[in-house]
């Protein structure tokens, strides 16, 4: 999970604001680990070391979320490495599901792809995909000659792309995608899941 962001936009580091009785980042910790007990936040140990995973310091700080892609993927052997695949998410998605990441991953098990990705109205989602850890080396190339933008870096990767007829059925409030970009989007992630706890 990537967590060393600026969030710039949200004035605030997003990974610790609380949503009910928990901060997102433990959410979705909990979200992850439905799955596999290997949750890796890519971000400080400083800040991170609370939430019983390990952190990996990101390796390029300040450099985007493709640095943080690069980082996790390193960190989980890169070629040869002890996992296959990364399932990288974004710490600022509140409403992602084990079931729906649990289908991202049987689909990435059963490709030949080194990212498979959905797209969502919005486009790419990147930071809700599986990345392939043999894909480091590639990325590494990119980075390196001064690609930051996501996306791009998907661009010189095989790549598979699930449409909305593989997360549809995950997403019936059209919200499994949806990120907290500023305090506003915080204000209605806090109202929504409250308003379905109550």
């Amino acid at each position: 999970m990537l967590a060393g962001g600026g969030s710039t936009r949200f004035g605030r580091d997003k990974a610790l604001v609380t949503i009910g009785d928990e901060p997102v980042l433990a959410r979705l910790c909990s979200v992850l680990r439905a799955l596999t007990p290997h949750v890796r936040i890519v971000g400080s140990r400083e800040k991170y070391s609370g939430f019983g995973v390990q952190c990996v310091p990101d390796g390029w700080p300040g450099e985007g979320p493709l640095g943080g892609i690069l980082t996790a993927l390193l960190a989980s052997g890169g070629p040869g490495g002890a996992r296959e695949w990364n399932i990288v998410i974004g710490c600022d998605m509140p409403f992602l599901t084990s079931e729906w990441l649990a289908y991202l991953a049987q689909q990435a098990q059963a490709s030949g792809a080194e990212v498979v990705a959905p797209k969502s109205a919005h486009g790419l989602e990147p930071l809700c995909a599986c990345w392939r850890a043999t894909a480091a080396e590639k990325l590494r190339r990119v980075f390196d000659g001064g690609v930051r933008k996501v996306t791009e870096g998907m661009k010189h990767l095989t790549m598979e792309v699930l449409d909305e007829t593989h997360w549809k059925r995950f997403d019936s409030a059209k919200r499994l995608f949806w990120n907290m970009n500023t305090p506003g989007d915080y204000d209605e992630a806090k109202r929504i899941l409250e308003a379905e706890r109550a």
